[in-house]
């Protein structure tokens, strides 16, 4: 199905009064989890640890499906991993940890930005679409749903426009969230790439939110929500397409970002009180090793190995070794091996992401359309 894209902004009311009830809804627990991020000593700690989920829960979006041990051991010993989809989800959380330093250094979002994302993730520097031939396909039936614009120079005007958008808040005074729904769609219709397509969208997602100040770190969880109501996101997505009421479409998105960030609030809470266990304990049973940094180095990931705890806490290597295996006599971490390399697993921080997220609940009016 193919059909004229208008320029951004769009030129109707799209501010409804139900769509502003949500607005103010997904706004308190966005608000909510952004002063939570202090909680947590060291930024690094949500990024490493909420980048990694996101990244698993938006590639498995794209049927790159792979389970939490091998994302984990992707991040830690890239060359040590045969898995392919824990490797792109792996590029993933380095794309999104790398957009997130450029918008926060600079406050834009531009082209050359997207075309990193979308580099990173795929490893190649294909660019926007060249080559007509791009259709997307219903996976069940195989019938054609809608058809992206063909050529270059049309992708190129809607891209130039988009990234105007993004950046130039004179165009529309439309909320940040409303706008950040507004942008999602129109990236995911112009659908600039052969490849990658979504998990570039959903980064920039997180990186406009960083960019608005609604975010201090790139930790807004929206993947789980869209993998559980997927049809429903792609649903909407043509559905905009087909009739412009864009109301479906904001109040599905709101609803995401209020979901997520509960989620991710709970998550955080995890964290923070697993932590306030382990310096307890290690101050308590282990009291000469125990550090601030080596708490730190504990929570950072899953996993941590001999030179990183070398690294950060500025110590030899004989003495990071003794370090780790005390914390396993202790019952704090599992050693494991990979490859020829000993990893140290915190189990509790691991078992939290695995299982600890309870479901999001669907935005009310998506529940009443048929389907």
């Amino acid at each position: 199905m193919e059909f004229e894209i208008p320029l951004l902004p769009p030129t109707s009311d799209i501010e409804t009064k139900a769509v502003l009830k949500q607005l103010a809804n997904a706004h308190r627990y966005l608000a909510l989890l952004n002063g939570r991020c202090n909680v947590i000593p060291n930024e690094n700690i949500l990024i490493n640890t909420l980048s990694l989920q996101e990244a698993k829960e938006s590639s498995a979006i794209e049927n790159i499906i792979t389970t939490h041990d091998e994302v984990y051991k992707a991040e830690l010993l890239e060359s040590f991993v045969n898995d392919a989809a824990a490797k792109e989800v792996s590029r993933y959380a380095q794309a999104l940890r790398q957009g997130f330093q450029d918008v926060r250094k600079n406050k834009l979002i531009t082209n050359r930005h997207i075309l990193q994302i979308q580099q990173t993730l795929e490893q190649n520097d294909a660019g926007y679409r060249r080559n007509a031939g791009t259709i997307l396909k219903n996976e069940r039936t195989g019938e054609i749903v809608y058809t992206p614009p063909q050529d270059y120079p049309a992708i190129e005007k809607l891209m130039n426009n988009l990234v105007q958008f993004i950046n130039d808040e004179s165009m529309s005074d439309a909320d940040p969230l409303i706008k950040m729904a507004v942008i999602h769609h129109r990236f995911e219709t112009v659908h600039p790439f052969y490849d990658g397509n979504g998990r570039t969208g959903r980064i920039i997602n997180i990186l406009y939110l960083v960019k608005e100040d609604l975010l201090t770190l790139p930790i807004l969880y929206l993947s789980r929500f869209i993998i559980q109501y997927k049809a429903d996101y792609y649903r909407l997505l043509q559905q905009v397409r087909v009739d412009g009421n864009w109301e479906p479409w904001l109040l599905f998105m709101l609803k995401a970002v209020e979901e997520t960030a509960k989620q991710t609030l709970h998550l955080i809470d995890g964290i923070k009180n697993l932590m306030q266990d382990y310096k307890k304990r290690i101050r308590s049973e282990l009291p000469k090793i125990y550090s601030q940094d080596l708490l730190n180095n504990l929570f950072k990931h899953p996993y941590t190995k001999i030179e990183f705890l070398e690294t950060e806490l500025n110590v030899s290597r004989q003495t990071a070794s003794i370090y780790l295996n005390k914390l396993c006599d202790a019952g704090m971490l599992t050693k494991i091996k990979i490859g020829k390399s000993n990893f140290y697993m915190n189990d509790p921080l691991y078992l939290l992401f695995l299982d600890g997220v309870p479901p999001a609940q669907p935005a009310e009016p998506i529940t009443t359309i048929t389907r």
